[in-house]
């Protein structure tokens, strides 16, 4: 089922949903992607919870924003689809879409009732290399188009011996997601990003996973940011690049359940004792 979402700012986002009981689960995906890459955590997590998953604005079926946004704009234009739900939401951030997340628990906390960070980091602004890489992307997509360019980037998001059938998804998810200019905002937002002071304000408790063959930030980025979260559980999920989330759904919307199950029942107990 899909469902627009009128924003007041940036612009109105896509969503697509499913459940329609339980506690909220906002899903926030990759640089390079769109809601589309969430269909296993849809289809499998919907039982018990309302999951929301978005084109951020400027990808896929969302319109470009009115201007340039940055990781604040775009942890606020997160922020309003919770609000337009009713929240507070656990939310997953994928890659960039866990650098929002981060930057959404920070910055809008009441909003936040936990995190599931995957294969992520602190930002491209943490290394000078790194931040100049981000950057590069922008003319690179310009230059060759968007499945050319989704061509060259998918298949090394997933590990060297994922399917052929889930590296034409990826590429195939890409292609249809990015453009200009959005996808250059949200380079930028990725390259100026340095959250690793935002950690430690960070006091929803949080679940971050990584693929064991992630290339692309890999596990020290991830471990770095479980070591800078307060309440955290750290999870390297085995076989999968990347995309855990796609490559490996079963046993990433496992660990996913555990840890919702965990942060729910605790909700509850302790408004109970209140």
């Amino acid at each position: 089922m899909t469902a627009p979402i009128t924003l007041d700012a940036p612009a109105e986002v896509h969503v697509e949903e499913a459940g329609t009981d339980g506690p909220l689960l906002l899903c926030l995906h990759g640089i390079g992607s769109s809601s589309a890459s969430f269909a296993p955590q849809l289809a499998a997590l919907s039982d018990e919870f309302r999951v929301v998953a978005w084109d951020a604005p400027g990808y896929g079926r969302s319109p470009d924003p009115d201007g340039p946004l940055d990781l604040d704009g775009f942890a606020d234009a997160a922020a309003e689809v919770v609000r337009r739900r009713g929240g507070p939401a656990h939310v997953l951030g994928v890659s960039w879409g866990g650098v929002v997340a981060l930057r959404l628990a920070a910055r809008h906390p009441g909003l936040v009732a936990s995190l599931i960070v995957a294969d992520s980091s602190a930002g491209s602004g943490t290394d000078p290399e790194k931040a100049a890489a981000m950057r590069a992307r922008v003319p690179e997509l310009e230059r060759l188009g968007a499945r050319a360019f989704a061509e060259l980037r998918g298949p090394r998001l997933v590990s060297p011996d994922a399917p052929a059938g889930l590296v034409r998804g990826v590429v195939d998810t890409m292609a249809a997601a990015v453009r200009l200019p959005g996808y250059a905002h949200a380079a930028e937002s990725m390259a100026a990003a340095d959250l690793r002071a935002d950690l430690a304000r960070i006091t929803a408790p949080a679940l971050v996973l990584c693929g064991d063959q992630d290339r692309v930030t890999g596990p020290d980025a991830a471990q770095a940011l479980a070591g800078g979260l307060h309440k955290t559980a750290y999870v390297i999920v085995k076989d999968a690049g990347h995309l855990a989330h796609q490559e490996q759904p079963e046993r990433f919307n496992a660990w996913v359940l555990s840890h919702l199950h965990i942060v729910t029942n605790q909700r509850t107990t302790h408004l109970t004792e209140d």
